[in-house]
């Protein structure tokens, strides 16, 4: 189980929700509380049920078993069920679905029914200036740029001052640069409002840099749960360490309290026996070079400029798989030279062996 139970002024929560399609178990023991203001990021691999739980919290789809409380109040469960217009939930789609016969303006105060039209109108100003996009009122959905439509789509959500506003992969569809921008723009002005929000993505990155808390998920189950700095430095499962980051994998054995490598001894913390299989998780910019002939012996097989860091492809024998390396210095060495590496035992991970 992750997360308090019904945790006391939490704007959401979660109890055990599972979820089938035919025999596939898209969400399995699903349990979570939101805290007021907080963003928290489902990140995971494609598939593993991300869409699906923000889809039920939304009332677009109902879970098998397990509930939903909303401010406290059940939402959804084995005797009730509140419709999604009246849920008080904003949604931010990936396409973000803006109308195209409606302005700006028109879309931003679509979903305020139930203010006058004078009303509707000041509030969807109210957010529109907030947002900053004001240039934009009288315009169509069709004549915005992606960075422009994402802006509108986030004024329209947060327009009914929302319990809580559900993303899903909203910044996908635009380039890499601006991604950056509006993505920073969008969670600069959720914590100025403090707006409680949950956002889906599959970029381990985003999630790291967006969240108060990330949720790891994996077929369909909570993994784990904690800030970004909690589950990079302290991830769980071999299966967190490597989605989080490109690690070098090595298998190894359990002895006295260390695992015995090809690539080294490293110290370990392990429920295991004397001889039990293990892994070294090795992160890449936990490999460097040794700068003189002491050290691994290795292959440089490719070299990868990559802005801001540089990247190795080494093949080092007796290891199967090309070790990476990453490093911000510039490497003056090239396909086929010999290189010695050294590596740093803070950034090796080790894991036992399922």
């Amino acid at each position: 189980m992750h997360g308090s139970i019904n945790d006391a002024g939490a704007p959401l929560t979660l109890e055990h929700i599972s979820r089938c399609f035919g025999n596939t178990q898209a969400l399995d023991d699903v349990s979570l509380s939101i805290a007021p203001g907080e963003i928290v990021c489902l990140v995971g691999q494609s598939g593993c049920g991300k869409s699906s739980l923000l889809r039920i919290i939304a009332g677009v789809d109902t879970a098998d078993s397990g509930r939903i409380l909303l401010n406290g109040i059940e939402i959804a469960g084995a005797n009730s069920f509140v419709e999604p217009e009246d849920r008080n939930i904003g949604f931010m789609f990936q396409d973000y679905a803006l109308f195209p016969h409606l302005t700006v303006e028109e879309n931003v105060a679509f979903g305020l029914k139930r203010l006058s039209r004078r009303e509707a109108s000041a509030r969807a100003a109210e957010v529109i200036a907030r947002i900053g996009i004001q240039a934009l009122s009288g315009r169509y959905p069709h004549t915005l740029s992606g960075g422009e439509q994402q802006r509108v789509a986030l004024a329209r959500a947060l327009a009914p001052k929302p319990v809580i506003l559900l993303m899903d992969e909203p910044f996908s569809n635009l380039d890499r640069g601006l991604r950056e921008r509006v993505r920073e723009e969008t969670t600069s002005t959720l914590r100025a409002l403090g707006t409680t929000a949950i956002l889906v993505t599959h970029d381990p990155e985003e999630a790291l840099s967006v969240g108060d808390r990330v949720v790891l998920m994996q077929e369909g189950r909570v993994v784990q749960v904690g800030t970004g700095y909690d589950i990079y430095d302290h991830p769980n499962s071999l299966y967190a360490a490597e989605f989080l980051c490109p690690c070098n994998r090595v298998e190894g054995i359990y002895r006295d309290g260390r695992v015995e490598t090809v690539l080294g001894t490293f110290p370990a913390r392990l429920d295991l026996p004397e001889g039990g299989k293990a892994f070294a998780c090795i992160r890449p910019q936990a490999v460097c070079l040794s700068g003189s002939d002491e050290g691994l012996p290795a292959l440089v097989v490719n070299r990868s400029f990559l802005g801001e860091i540089e990247q190795l492809l080494v093949r080092i024998e007796g290891v199967a798989d090309l070790l990476r390396l990453r490093t911000t210095s510039r490497i003056d060495v090239k396909p086929g030279e010999p290189i010695h590496l050294t590596i740093d035992p803070g950034g090796v991970l080790i894991f036992a062996a399922a």
